[in-house]
């Protein structure tokens, strides 16, 4: 089965989840079993009081991009992987009536979840997208923001996921993403099984190789700034779990897996194909 197809259903039997009354989050105990330490506390009571349940219940991500991101009156924000539509919903109201937010997911569930959840919040300037976030399906130029929530690693191509965020900003906007990234070398056994942990199908980046990706879709003005790092110790049950010594392999994980808030910037001018309005 191929990455897609996985997240496709585990991300489809979380909606699922979350409209027969149960909760749901990123990761193999998830969907799966229990979400802590890493979709916990994301979210403030002020944001998640304004919105349905649902779209609570439904947040896997890992970070919250709309805390971090800078939002501003009538801008147009695009949500890579929305879900049920936790950070669209909480965007929209942010960039008030003139602006707009779009979410992009490609699962039918999820989708149908969000628009539920649009609809119970009242809110206008909100439009779910079916598709890929490999293929955006908005024109060149359309958006002033691109911000995603634990998605970009799930995808197997990150480089067309990136070329493609950077087509539809407008000169000068700005990507905003809550993603995990990796830092320094890790044994490959250990990295999957700790990736596997936090849910990411093993697909996360290093925070380097993030940053050569980034700059090579044409963005400038790189950062990434840690938001939460992974303890073995939040790891412990779930390695046990699968057979790893814990004590061995602590010094191999300690300050290495983490949430990040990942910023840059689309040139206001340049030559790159997308580039100019």
């Amino acid at each position: 089965m191929e990455i897609k197809d996985v997240v496709k259903e585990k991300y489809g039997q979380a909606a699922l989840r979350v409209q027969s009354g149960e909760s749901s989050c990123c990761g193999p105990r998830s969907v799966l079993d229990s979400c802590d330490p890493i979709t916990s506390n994301l979210y403030d009571a002020l944001q998640t009081g304004t919105l349905p349940e649902e779209a609570v219940l439904a947040s896997l991500g890992c970070g919250n991009p709309t805390a971090l991101a800078q939002l501003h009156e009538g801008e147009t924000v695009l949500d890579l992987g929305s879900g049920g539509g936790i950070d669209v919903l909480l965007s929209a109201r942010r960039v008030g009536s003139t602006g707009k937010a779009y979410g992009l997911d490609m699962t039918d569930e999820m989708l149908a979840l969000a628009r539920e959840n649009q609809r119970k919040a009242g809110v206008e300037n909100v439009e779910f997208l079916k598709g890929e976030i490999e293929h955006i399906p908005l024109p060149d130029n359309s958006v002033d923001v691109v911000i995603s929530n634990c998605v970009i690693n799930l995808s197997a191509d990150k480089d067309r996921v990136l070329r493609e965020a950077f087509r539809v900003l407008k000169p000068g906007g700005r990507f905003a993403v809550s993603d995990v990234v990796t830092r320094g070398d890790v044994a490959a056994e250990v990295r999957q099984n700790m990736l596997l942990w936090v849910g990411c199908i093993a697909g996360a980046l290093q925070d380097s190789e993030y940053t050569s990706k980034l700059a090579a879709a044409g963005f400038d003005g790189i950062d990434i700034e840690p938001t939460r790092v992974y303890s073995i110790e939040d790891a412990g049950t779930f390695l046990r779990g699968r057979g790893v010594d814990v004590a061995a392999i602590a010094p191999q994980v300690e300050g290495k897996f983490m949430s990040a808030f990942i910023r840059a910037t689309k040139p206001a001018s340049c030559c790159a194909p997308g580039c100019c309005a």
